[in-house]
């Protein structure tokens, strides 16, 4: 991909040092990839997008629906409403309404940004998995299913049995399905970030806003379903009587703890995947900002930068599954000591 791009661009920048125009600014670029936009951006040119559904509320509050492709460019007039995209201030990036005084007043935004619809489409792709998984065991009973169908039934045993089941034990089968949707959710959200063209390129696990709601879905399971044990360790652990009374210093941490496991879970993956988008960019970067020192920096500039970037891509996928593969064992261990805790197993020897 990263080389694809290189050759592309190369003639660009090439035109572009000699003409003398504008730098590229890196900074901008990054942060261009990695947040939301409105419209999907056509490979190898920012100028032209694909289109996506803008919904506002205005300060009247009225609805109004239009394309991404109105205000791209310039504003746009919805009746007595106007409507641009902010370059600058608090709302840059955002769709504004523009008020009879000039000043920009940001509506209710219900839009089908790139990211909602890259979430959409890792949805729909879990779902459609999903159906044609429980579609084959209908019509082949026990026969396991091979080519594309065998790898993703090979992933839902790996997770299963080797995850769930041997942390939840009896209780496997009642979250089974929300920890199985959130590691197909977030490695298929994980590949489609390291695709360039429609319908990938939305960065979703590297969108802090997409990672938090994930925890707090984890965090509300743990907290909800927790037993009356769980809730004992919390708030009167077995600790000596001076760490809890009359200062409650334990139960106070282990409350701040109930916080802390989502939060980390939240950072670790956000983290993790927006660090591995950076550095291709990074990686990638390096061509165009070297070209500039002539054809010969340039090229060892673009060998060195394609190969690492590859290299990069390549470690990529095996981290978007690692990440979701580890996203799900920590949620399954933090449901674990909630709905398991104080729970009495005989050994292994003994039950065999």
């Amino acid at each position: 991909m990263c080389l694809l791009v290189a050759a592309l661009a190369l003639p660009t920048v090439a035109r572009a040092s000699e003409s003398g125009s504008e730098e590229i600014n890196p900074k901008e670029i990054i942060f261009h990839h990695l947040g939301d936009v409105y419209g999907w951006e056509v490979p190898f040119s920012h100028e032209n997008r694909i289109p996506l559904p803008i919904i506002v509320n205005d300060a009247d509050g009225a609805w109004h629906v239009f394309s991404s492709a109105r205000v791209q460019h310039s504003d746009f007039v919805d009746g007595n409403v106007t409507y641009r995209i902010a370059h600058g201030g608090d709302y840059s990036g955002k769709v504004v309404q523009i008020m009879p005084d000039g000043s920009e007043y940001r509506p209710l935004d219900l839009s089908i940004t790139k990211n909602v619809c890259a979430l959409l489409i890792a949805a729909a792709l879990v779902a459609l998995v999903t159906f044609l998984l429980v579609r084959f065991y209908k019509r082949n009973g026990k026969k396991a299913p091979r080519k594309g169908m065998g790898f993703f039934e090979m992933l839902v045993s790996f997770i299963y049995d080797g995850v769930i089941r041997d942390t939840l034990k009896d209780k496997a089968p009642r979250f089974a399905g929300y920890l199985l949707t959130v590691f197909f959710l977030i490695f298929f959200m994980n590949l489609l970030g390291l695709v360039v063209i429609f319908p990938g390129g939305a960065n979703l696990t590297g969108n802090i806003a997409v990672t938090m709601t994930l925890a707090i879905c984890t965090f509300l399971i743990t907290n909800i379903k927790g037993n009356k044990h769980y809730w004992k360790d919390i708030f009167w652990p077995d600790v000596p009587l001076w760490l809890k009374f009359p200062i409650p210093i334990m139960p106070v941490i282990e409350l701040f703890g109930i916080f802390t496991k989502p939060a980390a879970l939240c950072v670790r993956l956000f983290a993790n995947m927006m660090g591995g988008h950076m550095i291709v960019i990074v990686f990638t970067l390096l061509i165009f900002i070297f070209a500039k020192f002539g054809a010969a920096v340039l090229a060892t500039t673009t060998v060195v930068s394609v190969a690492f970037s590859l290299f990069m891509l390549l470690l990529d996928v095996l981290v978007s599954f690692i990440q979701a593969y580890v996203f799900t064992m920590l949620s399954t261990l933090f449901i674990s000591f909630a709905v398991c805790g104080g729970e009495h197993h005989e050994p292994v020897a003994q039950q065999k």
